[in-house]
């Protein structure tokens, strides 16, 4: 067996759980992303999407893409910078720039593209990229491919980022780059104290918004618009894979940042630009965000309604504030227990366990859509409540409160 084989072998981590018969990952979905879906060719409620608006269903996003397909065809056949970049994806563009409130916008092929390209060309090799520990892994791996120093603070600590902050050289470049909404605990990003300490230090402010675009702020602008802050976040990105509904991800920001990162990011300069079809979806799904606000609304109805039955039932769901509640089960194998049998019950949650959280913060994250119905909602939530208290985890959770 080769070097290669054997380091690849002794990695069994996953056969183990699977002979459990509790490995939950890549379970395989045989229809279109709903509020219900077919595995196994049985309908499962859908609580572990990230489309939070509903709209990958919707008539008015696959009609678009049929035209484009018929338009453009199936791709672009090459990079943004040489010969991948159609009036479709400078539409996008400016729709983007419009509706996220800065002059110009750029779309990468996926929004961990965009993390790793922004992050990897801005700052240099005397700059500091500084994180919230809880950062998404494409904020961490965009950093880890930069020259800058990389400066970490604990979660939403103003206290310890002013630390971090403080240990800087004033005159060098420095990003605070930090998740909008955070993915796995759905807490929000302090912007309004970040955005005092950044002018106090002259640092720079980068939102990933990839879960709060669609859901926070006016209209869904994210979550710098939900605070009024807009202007003084130096960078926005986004991802077309939530509530926009397609795939791919874009940075706004001014016209010169822009420019600089069109010439300088290699993630987009050496990867293929997204489909025709793509595009065209995300234009369609920013039309329809705008026209139809009340799918906003039910989407925070159904997370108010959700969150309040969780707590009513005696769960941790920690200090989230948006669709995503994470169900704190702080016990590896119960969560993969909780995972299988929701399943077979017909529930479809994610479980999260390490590198995603800390170790001692496996957990079922449980997202919400705008198309949900209240009776789907408090169905999930009943059967939740009902396998959990055969685990014993209810009884847990109460015992570390």
């Amino acid at each position: 067996m080769s070097i290669l084989k054997k380091k690849m072998a002794a990695y069994d981590t996953p056969q183990k759980v699977a002979a459990m018969g509790l490995y939950p990952f890549f379970r395989t979905i045989e229809s279109e992303q709903d509020t219900i879906v077919k595995i196994g060719g049985k309908d499962v409620l859908m609580f572990g999407s990230n489309s939070y608006l509903g709209l990958t269903t919707h008539p008015k996003l696959k009609e678009a893409s049929k035209k484009a397909i018929d338009k453009y065809g199936s791709g672009c056949a090459g990079s943004r910078f040489l010969n991948g970049t159609l009036d479709l994806h400078l539409e996008l563009e400016q729709k983007l720039a419009n509706y996220i409130g800065k002059e110009s916008a750029l779309v990468f092929s996926t929004g961990f593209q965009v993390n790793l390209g922004v992050l990897s060309s801005i700052p240099g090799r005397h700059d500091y990229i500084i994180m919230d520990e809880l950062d998404h892994a494409c904020i961490i791996d965009g950093s880890r491919l930069s020259f800058a120093k990389v400066l970490k603070y604990k979660h939403n600590d103003m206290a310890s980022l002013e630390k971090v902050l403080s240990k800087t050289e004033p005159e060098s470049l420095k990003i605070i780059a930090v998740d909008g909404v955070f993915s796995m605990e759905g807490d929000v990003a302090k912007l309004p104290e970040i955005s005092a300490l950044a002018k106090k230090y002259a640092a720079s402010i980068y939102v990933d918004d990839a879960h709060g675009l669609g859901v926070m702020g006016p209209g869904g602008r994210g979550t710098a618009a939900h605070f009024g802050l807009t202007d003084e976040v130096d960078l926005i990105m986004g991802t077309f894979s939530k509530s926009l509904a397609s795939i791919g991800g874009f940075v706004a920001a001014d016209e010169v940042t822009i420019n600089f990162l069109k010439h300088n990011a290699r993630s987009l300069i050496f990867s293929a630009s997204i489909a025709p079809a793509n595009a065209a979806s995300v234009i369609a799904a920013l039309d329809i965000m705008q026209q139809e606000p009340e799918r906003i609304e039910k989407l925070w109805a159904n997370t108010h309604l959700a969150m309040k039955a969780l707590r009513q039932a005696g769960f941790d769901i920690g200090h989230t504030e948006t669709p995503i509640i994470p169900i704190y089960i702080r016990d590896d194998f119960k969560t993969f227990k909780l995972t299988k049998l929701l399943l077979e019950e017909g529930i479809f949650v994610n479980p999260v366990i390490s590198p995603a959280v800390p170790s001692t913060s496996s957990l079922i994250r449980y997202s919400l859509m705008s198309t949900h119905s209240e009776a789907q909602v408090l169905e999930s939530i009943e059967k939740i409540t009902k396998i959990a208290k055969q685990l014993d985890i209810l009884e847990s959770v109460n015992s570390i409160a």
